[in-house]
């Protein structure tokens, strides 16, 4: 969705004006890594989420769901290493503990900090850690803390996931930036899937909370490593108005949701280069349904095939497993007419098989992405995308010793 209103900057949640981050050492992790993060904006800012539909949530999930969306909100803190999920009372009591403490530090009023929190699901969180970090957390915030902060919120991650774009309106500029964190359990639908988004644009609260639930809905829902819905997930946007600028017109409404899908999609695809054990990235388009819906059900479970996701590791060119998981997607598409291609190589079109030559485009699937198109064969401009990687044995290796 190129958009030449839209251009790259750096300070992934930081980017935005008037946003501050940081983070710290809390001791939750046995690592002794990062654990401890947050965000603070100068302003209250108007906030939407989305959240897991797993039946058991997390009590950070639990607690944020009665709070958003909201005009009050100043501050989010997140810690990894611990996801305080089946926790009962005592972990919602701790929750809403943790923001209290950000509060008092920070001299916010009550119920302006929402909490996250990602990790081992079943252990009580180690409180005293949290709150007794809070303060120097709290004192470090920085202009420049986003990677200390997106880097606190890594479990099983191996890089940070941080963007930010720069928007032209008709009024002038804004920035949207955010980072995430997730590498396994990702199967969102609102997996361990955090993500965070930053703005200083100028938007009401109701269109905020529409813009970001619809394009949550076809990027975030739409990423998948494993098929695994999490108790933690959550996806929440802050968007704190001081740039001053705000959509004037329809071609300015049409650039802050191609702003939006920019900078969640690009996220989305941090997600899924940095799988569990992946070794590449897998990004499936589909075009031409009947619906965007009959689209996005194809393009999922495409994604979420293991057979294909197993073929994607070995380089292998199976475009029967690619068939296959469209055919038990739900979706509508023409048998006569879909097409599919891999790595922009046709691989069966009209009906048919297609001659290629299986070496090369091996070879060609050996890079860091492979590309999946599939044309369902309808003459309508409807299209999804999906992310995920491929399955490798480091993914069993990984989640096998996670608990230990």
């Amino acid at each position: 969705m190129a958009n030449n209103k839209i251009s790259a900057v750096v300070g992934g949640v930081c980017a935005a004006k008037n946003f501050y981050a940081n983070g710290e050492t809390a001791g939750i992790k046995k690592s002794g890594k990062s654990d401890l993060g947050l965000i603070y904006s100068v302003s209250a800012c108007n906030t939407a989420g989305t959240f897991t539909t797993n039946k058991v949530k997390a009590a950070c999930v639990l607690v944020n769901k009665e709070i958003l969306p909201s005009k009050d909100i100043q501050a989010i803190i997140c810690n990894s290493g611990n996801a305080n999920a089946c926790t009962g009372k005592r972990g919602i009591n701790d929750a809403k503990e943790i923001a209290s403490s950000v509060e008092k530090s920070l001299n916010l009023k009550s119920g302006t900090v929402l909490t996250a929190s990602t990790g081992v699901i079943g252990e009580f969180i180690p409180l005293e850690k949290i709150t007794s970090t809070i303060p120097n957390l709290s004192k470090n915030l920085s202009r420049v803390g986003a990677n200390a902060f997106a880097t606190a919120i890594m479990t099983t991650d191996t890089k940070q996931k941080e963007t930010a774009f720069e928007v032209e309106l008709s009024s002038g500029k804004f920035i949207i930036g955010g980072c995430c964190k997730g590498a396994g359990m990702i199967a969102p639908n609102m997996a361990t899937m955090l993500g965070f988004i930053t703005t200083d644009l100028v938007i009401d609260l109701d269109e905020l909370d529409k813009i970001h639930k619809k394009t949550v809905d076809c990027t975030f829902n739409n990423v998948t490593i494993d098929g695994d819905t999490s108790t933690n997930d959550m996806v929440i946007v802050m968007a704190n108005g001081a740039s001053g600028v705000s959509a004037k017109s329809e071609d300015d409404k049409k650039v802050v949701e191609d702003a939006f899908f920019t900078v969640y999609n690009e996220l989305c695809a941090k997600i899924a280069e940095d799988g569990e054990g992946a070794t590449k990235r897998v990004e499936i388009r589909v075009s031409n349904g009947k619906s965007v819906i009959d689209c996005k059900l194809a393009a999922k479970a495409v994604a979420n095939s293991n057979l294909t996701k197993c073929a994607m590791f070995g380089n292998d060119p199976n475009w029967g497993r690619i068939l296959c998981a469209v055919g038990y997607s739900g979706a509508e598409f023409n048998p006569e007419n879909i097409v599919v291609k891999l790595c922009e190589t046709i691989v069966f079109g009209n009906g048919s098989p297609v001659n290629f030559s299986a070496k090369e485009l091996s070879e060609k699937m050996s890079g860091k992405l492979v590309l999946v198109e599939i044309d369902l064969g309808f003459d309508n401009a409807t299209f999804a995308v999906a992310h995920t990687c491929d399955f490798s044995y480091d993914y069993v290796k990984i989640n096998a010793e996670y608990h230990t």
